[in-house]
């Protein structure tokens, strides 16, 4: 350190005042030291930085149904409530219908009597083929049956034969009306349509329903299995990865994180929104998570390009500008940069550097522009 010589005297000849001096002192030994303290320079990195931002989110049912009367009837009964939980073909709603049972019955009847129309018409055409033939056998003695005899029983098969074929007919539409009443009787019965949860209850017995009538009975979803849907920005739809796992919480289980596949992608942006629809799956076998729920998800970021990395403490944030200090020949450069992702004590800039040029670790505006880097 060099030595100091200070004036205890003012250029008038008048002498200083003792705290006069001392501050002298403080600011010459201030001002030594700092021209003396070394400055740590580090090499800028280079590499991938990948991150996570959050994205708000829906959770949705897998499956999801309202279940409604296709014939009109009466609720005759309700097999289950809200927050059942029911299999596939598991009957859930009766409904009675005495008209549709009369229907059944005229239309077996008409079926029974069609079929005996059938079964008779059928006896005919034998009689009728009996007789033509015996007319033929005995058509071969000569003079012993008339020729238009044997015309007349020929043209009496082929009527029996048309007759047979027209009541096979009639009995096939009578047989078709009888298996579409027994489709509407099936119909007052409503069954599950796959393994879930009943979520909400819109009827009791004694409701008139049906196709004009009252609207649906019950609300079916399957949630052991979630749709996570989520609106992901234009900036970060290249890290969309098919199959890709995704992290996401939700209020109700603040401390507990889950976990959803990249299942669905829409490949188009929402012209509103400027942001692509992605559909994660979710298991939920133990019933945690519930539909209408708005998680919060992890969303991957990565740029396709290796970014810049400094220390934190290398980037000088001033009212006009930020910059960090780079050592070019010896001497300090400012250089304006952006600042990006932060990856542990390092953060990303962008500016005019490369990798591999050094700047100062610890930077201050303090040190200016083109002065001397001590190392």
């Amino acid at each position: 350190m060099r030595n100091l010589a200070l004036r205890t005297s003012r250029p008038d000849g008048r002498r200083r005042g003792p705290g006069a001096v001392l501050q002298g002192v403080f600011v010459a030994l201030a001002a030594t030291a700092a021209s003396a303290q070394p400055l740590e320079l580090v090499p800028v990195v280079s590499r991938t930085v990948s991150r996570t931002i959050d994205l708000p989110g829906e959770i949705q049912p897998f499956l999801a149904v309202s279940l409604s009367a296709r014939v009109a009837g009466y609720v005759e009964r309700v097999l289950v409530d809200r927050g059942s939980v029911v299999r596939r073909g598991q009957l859930l709603v009766e409904l009675s219908a005495p008209e549709m049972a009369a229907a059944l019955a005229q239309a077996e009847s008409r079926a029974q009597a069609a079929e005996a129309d059938r079964v008779q018409a059928q006896a005919q055409l034998e009689a009728a083929t009996s007789t033509a033939e015996r007319t033929k056998q005995a058509a071969q003695t000569p003079g012993a049956v008339a020729g238009n005899e044997l015309i007349r029983v020929e043209k009496e098969v082929e009527a029996a034969r048309a007759l047979v074929a027209a009541r096979e007919q009639a009995s096939r539409a009578a047989a078709s009306e009888v298996n579409a009443q027994r489709d509407l009787q099936s119909y007052l019965k409503i069954a599950a349509p796959f393994d879930g949860v009943v979520t909400d209850r819109l009827v009791h017995p004694g409701a008139l329903v049906g196709p004009s009538v009252g609207g649906p009975l019950l609300v079916v979803q399957q949630i052991a299995r979630l749709r996570v849907v989520v609106s992901v920005p234009e900036q970060a739809v290249g890290a969309i990865a098919q199959g890709a796992a995704v992290a996401f919480t939700v209020p109700a289980y603040g401390g507990r994180s889950f976990s959803g596949t990249i299942a669905r992608v829409a490949h188009a942006l929402d012209p509103k929104t400027r942001a692509m629809a992605v559909e994660l799956d979710a298991a939920n076998a133990d019933g945690s998570l519930a539909p209408g729920m708005y998680p919060t998800i992890k969303w991957p970021v990565q740029r396709g390009q290796p970014s810049l990395l400094v220390p934190r403490t290398a980037v000088v944030t001033t009212a006009e500008r930020t910059f960090v200090v780079r050592d070019r020949d010896g001497r300090a450069d400012w250089v304006d940069v952006r600042k990006g992702a932060v990856d542990g004590d390092l953060v990303e800039v962008i500016g005019d550097l490369e990798a591999g040029d050094r700047v100062v670790r610890r930077a201050t505006d303090e040190i200016r522009a083109g002065a001397t880097l001590s190392r």
